[in-house]
């Protein structure tokens, strides 16, 4: 039966066993790993680490300047 009254020196020791366990599998598989299949993963990490800040920059940009638009815009009602 699981408690939930841990004490926070419980909590630390389950979470490193979880981050130890997780890196356990890391290794497995990339000791698993051919070596093109290595440079393939590390090429996509790249990719993905270099695209992903540009494509939240330019989201956020687009969404001040159409913030812009209706704030400052013309404010003539059709009618």
């Amino acid at each position: 039966m699981k408690t939930i009254n841990k004490s926070a020196k419980e909590t630390v020791k389950e979470v490193w066993q979880a981050f130890v366990g997780i890196g356990r599998h890391f290794v497995r598989t990339l000791d698993d790993m051919s070596w093109p299949g290595i440079v393939a993963m590390c090429v996509l990490i790249a990719l993905f680490l270099t695209i992903l800040p540009l494509v939240i920059t330019l989201f956020i940009g687009v969404l001040i300047a159409k913030l812009a638009i209706n704030v400052f815009g013309d404010k003539k009602q059709h009618g």
